[in-house]
């Protein structure tokens, strides 16, 4: 096509350079190519069109079992079309149909539901039960090196079948997150839909690496963003977003520790300006917040500074879920890497995490029960990026979701505290077209999500088994 438009313009152009030695024929010849190119035009807008409906592909697919998130319904034999990368229709069940598309795939024999969210993940971060592990990655490995791994986790995600997911901070790998992010919207290397925070924000001393536990001559990396001072505080959020975070993290406190009566305590990290400043910060830019907090002395100030998620949460109390109901705050509870890291860490003198464990069921079944809407988060990266990334589900399960309610944590709910509604975490038309699929019925056996064997993220198949 492109050879033929040129052999029309270069013989027309010839033409033209024979006819012109006639000055009675310019007038002609001017009309002539104004024709002309009024036809060119006409013909290169039919190409650019007709080129831009063929690279949108269609693909039809069949459906055994396909799960309703919203909803809870699982109806049977139902087809997807979906087109470029989005749904375009669903059939209705057990409809006849007859569509055209260019690829047909088949997955009659399987449940399929959307693409998985994590809200909780250091994808820079190989596991770090003790200090140490912590501190050879930011001192051991460069942020190349760590980037590499990075890489790797990315696509182990997506196979796990989390189409999307929540990074919370770099741990000291600067902005290397959001590179990994444009990798990924490019199509140079496999991974979730991403949304990154950067650097996570923490005041003056309190946060690892730890210069006390070292040489005090040395200066150290920093796992994070370090503040004193309100202005500060809107310094840094300002730079996170300058250099392309999606979410503002903040570490609301340190220090936890176990009262006579249960109840857990800790050392706020920052002062109420500050946190009120980055609060604030956040907000002008319309960008959320996240709050690692940890027991009621982070959690109320994170909260009444505007976060949006409060993470980890395993000293929560009474008051705490109260308020988070009231002002519709998400809680990604991160229930597996809490056990994870339990024996490794009283192992080095630190039990506070083995304590945890044993009060995080009754903490769960107050919050579910008073209305705390969860977001499914693991926190993978703190833990290792080999082991599922499933198992938060079942401990979801064990602590009194229905299995379908532990789902819609990591999809309707994840979407809702993403901004993302109706474009991820449901299969419907006019949504990303994120789908994954396993054997047997997860609304029955929670533990299937951890052998994903089908996952298509933005309209493409990136694991068939």
């Amino acid at each position: 096509m492109r050879r033929t438009l040129v052999l029309i313009v270069v013989l027309f152009g010839s033409s033209l350079i024979t006819h012109s030695k006639n000055f009675n024929h310019i007038n002609r010849n001017l009309l002539r190519l104004k024709i002309f190119m009024q036809k060119l035009t006409a013909l290169l807008v039919t190409v650019v069109f007709m080129a831009s409906i063929s690279a949108q592909k269609t693909i039809a697919i069949k459906c055994g079992q396909l799960l309703d998130v919203r909803s809870g319904q699982v109806n049977t034999n139902q087809t997807i079309l979906v087109k470029d990368n989005l749904v375009e229709s669903i059939s209705p069940p057990g409809a006849v149909v007859k569509l055209k598309a260019d690829t047909l795939i088949d997955l009659s024999n399987y449940f399929v539901l959307p693409g998985l969210i994590d809200c909780h993940t250091h994808v820079l971060l190989q596991g770090d039960i003790t200090a140490e592990d912590y501190d050879v990655q930011i001192l051991k490995q460069s942020v190349p090196y760590r980037t590499i791994r990075a890489v790797r986790s990315c696509s182990i995600a997506l196979m796990n079948g989390f189409t999307t997911i929540r990074d919370l901070g770099t741990e000291g790998a600067g902005y290397a997150d959001v590179d990994l992010k444009k990798a990924i919207n490019n199509g140079i290397i496999p991974g979730p839909r991403m949304f990154v925070s950067t650097l996570a924000i923490n005041t003056t001393g309190h946060y690892p690496i730890r210069e006390s536990d070292y040489a005090w001559e040395l200066e150290f990396p920093k796992g994070l963003k370090e503040i004193t001072g309100a202005d500060e505080a809107r310094r840094a959020v300002r730079e996170q977003i300058a250099y392309g975070a999606d979410w503002i993290k903040i570490y609301a406190d340190r220090g936890y520790y176990k009262l006579p009566d249960g109840s857990y305590r800790s050392l706020p990290n920052f002062t109420p300006e500050e946190i009120t400043a980055i609060g604030d910060e956040a907000a002008r830019s319309h960008t959320k917040l996240a709050a690692h907090a940890i027991t009621r002395d982070g959690i109320i100030a994170a909260i009444n500074a505007g976060a949006s998620s409060i993470e980890h949460g395993f000293g929560i109390d009474n008051e705490c879920i109260q308020l988070m109901v009231q002002k519709n705050v998400c809680w990604c509870p991160t229930i597996f890497v809490n056990d994870y890291v339990a024996e490794g860490r009283a192992q080095t003198g630190n039990s506070i995490n083995k304590f945890f464990s044993e009060s995080e069921p009754g903490l769960f079944k107050k919050a579910i029960a008073a209305g705390v809407k969860i977001a499914y988060g693991t926190d993978i990266g703190g833990y290792d990026w080999n082991v599922p990334e499933t198992k938060d589900f079942e401990y979801m399960v064990l602590h009194g979701l229905t299995p379908l309610q532990a789902i819609q944590t990591a999809t309707i709910n994840a979407a809702d505290l993403l901004s993302q509604q109706d474009k991820i975490g449901e299969i419907k038309t006019g949504a990303f077209a994120d789908i994954i699929a396993v054997k047997g019925d997860p609304t029955k056996d929670i533990k299937l999500l951890e052998h994903v064997l089908w996952v298509m993220k933005d309209g493409k198949v990136w694991k068939s088994q």
